[in-house]
């Protein structure tokens, strides 16, 4: 059975737009290459993201750049 999300878990592409500074483009291709949370299919044209998952992304990538390894 699929999991069960609340609205309040799950951000649309604007405000993914404000949490992560990069181009929809940008976005798309580290996707694809698994580089980035996937989004999920919310609606034929609507798509959305995990909250967490994008504030998970956030930290690590903030930790590699304090390695020096981003």
């Amino acid at each position: 059975m699929p999991e069960r999300l609340s609205p309040e878990e799950l951000i649309l592409r604007n405000e993914l737009k404000r949490l992560v500074p990069l181009s929809v483009t940008t976005i798309w291709r580290l996707e694809r290459a698994g580089q980035f949370p996937r989004r999920i299919p919310i609606s034929e044209k609507r798509v959305a993201w995990r909250r967490s998952e994008i504030e998970r992304w956030l930290e690590q990538r903030a930790a590699a750049m304090a390695r020096g390894s981003a």
